[in-house]
């Protein structure tokens, strides 16, 4: 057999390659390649319709995620404390106890603007025995009590009046004759007490407003503290007051011996009415504070704490009572008018003359005229 390797077509037998495509010899001629015109070619860089290159950017701007979930978050904040600020006063609202104390006859005709009846009794209600130790209070005192803070606030067209009563003012209580006039609390709890006012001074009481000694001290802590003013070193062993002469913060503890007091003074019950009125006006400055607000420790406090001891007539709406806060802060600011009711002597006796004309300017709500008949003890202008 011959080694000779056939060529031609059987050369693939042997391992040799056929190939594919038929090439050209290199002298047989070439077609020209036609060129593009340049509006025919894709723009450089470009890629096909329909597609874009992975690594640029999709067309049009584009919000930035970190900015719209900050915004999300910021309103779901702003909500969450709005229902904060409406759901503590809901609650509170229901811890506060109500009471019936409308008369049953007898009352003065509705007049022009409201009053409030504001009563601060000695209620321990609240305090546990410790605490009543501590605050110098003594124990219960069973029964309905003793009311040491009794005040009349009107507000309507004219500026906001508090008018302190001293509760060792000598007045006629129906069915007892004439005695003091904490006593008709005593006797008859809040009916007999509004049935007694209204009668010795002819004006209608709207809305009547209780508070214990806990409710006070809960309430001026919550606040961390309100100023009160001592024109002179006070240490009283019966209400337990002990403080320097100026200004200076008070804790609850302090701020309830300074309104309690009255030992420490030579006119006793008629200053007393006025460091009442003090606190009161301290409160109303440190809550009405933006700070209250914004704090919602503080803000719970404050509610928590006046709820908690806090006695008021059944008739007495929400509204009602925010606006006896606006009306109480006004009276005790540059707005209104604070002052005891118009006295003749230190023995507590109302003033003839000056006690009705007072009244009947603010059953016709002419608070406006008021004017020298209010005075911080009470008694004429020298």
């Amino acid at each position: 057999m011959s080694d000779q390797r056939p060529d031609g077509e059987y050369g693939w037998l042997y391992g040799e390659d056929k190939p594919t495509r038929q090439v050209p010899p290199s002298d047989s001629p070439t077609r020209p390649v036609p060129r593009q015109a340049a509006s025919d070619l894709p723009p450089p860089n470009l890629p096909p319709p329909g597609r874009r290159i992975a690594d640029e950017p999709p067309s049009g701007p584009r919000k930035p995620k970190k900015r719209h979930n900050g915004r999300r978050i910021l309103g779901i904040l702003v909500l969450a404390w709005v229902v904060f600020l409406v759901a503590v006063p809901w609650w509170a609202w229901g811890q506060i106890e109500k009471v019936d104390a409308s008369p049953a006859s007898g009352r003065p005709d509705d007049q022009p603007g409201t009053t409030y009846l504001l009563v601060g009794s000695d209620s321990r209600r609240g305090l546990t025995k410790a605490e009543q130790k501590e605050l110098t209070t003594g124990g219960d005192t069973g029964g309905r009590g003793r009311t040491d803070t009794i005040m009349l606030l009107q507000t309507g067209s004219g500026p906001s009046v508090l008018m302190s009563l001293p509760r060792d003012s000598l007045v006629d209580i129906p069915g007892y004759g004439r005695t003091k006039i904490n006593a008709a609390y005593t006797f008859g709890g809040p009916k007999l007490l509004v049935r007694t006012i209204e009668d010795n001074t002819g004006i209608h009481v709207d809305n009547y407003i209780e508070v214990g000694f806990g409710g006070l001290v809960k309430v001026v802590d919550s606040l961390g503290g309100v100023e009160i003013c001592p024109k002179e070193r006070i240490k009283d062993k019966d209400s337990g007051l002990n403080v320097q002469k100026g200004c200076q913060n008070a804790d609850g503890k302090t701020a309830l011996a300074y309104s309690r007091n009255r030992h420490s003074y030579a006119t006793q019950d008629i200053q007393r009415v006025q460091s009442q009125r003090e606190v009161l006006g301290s409160i109303s400055a440190e809550a009405k504070s933006p700070w209250t607000v914004l704090n919602p420790v503080r803000y719970l406090s404050v509610a928590k704490g006046a709820s908690g001891s806090l006695r008021i007539g059944d008739d007495v709406s929400p509204i009602a009572l925010f606006r006896f806060a606006l009306a109480l802060s006004a009276s005790m600011g540059g707005d209104g008018l604070n002052c005891t009711v118009p006295l003749r002597d230190f023995a507590v006796n109302w003033d003839p003359d000056r006690a009705p004309k007072m009244f009947d300017l603010i059953k016709q709500d002419r608070t406006d005229r008021i004017g020298n008949l209010c005075t911080k003890d009470g008694l004429p202008k020298r």
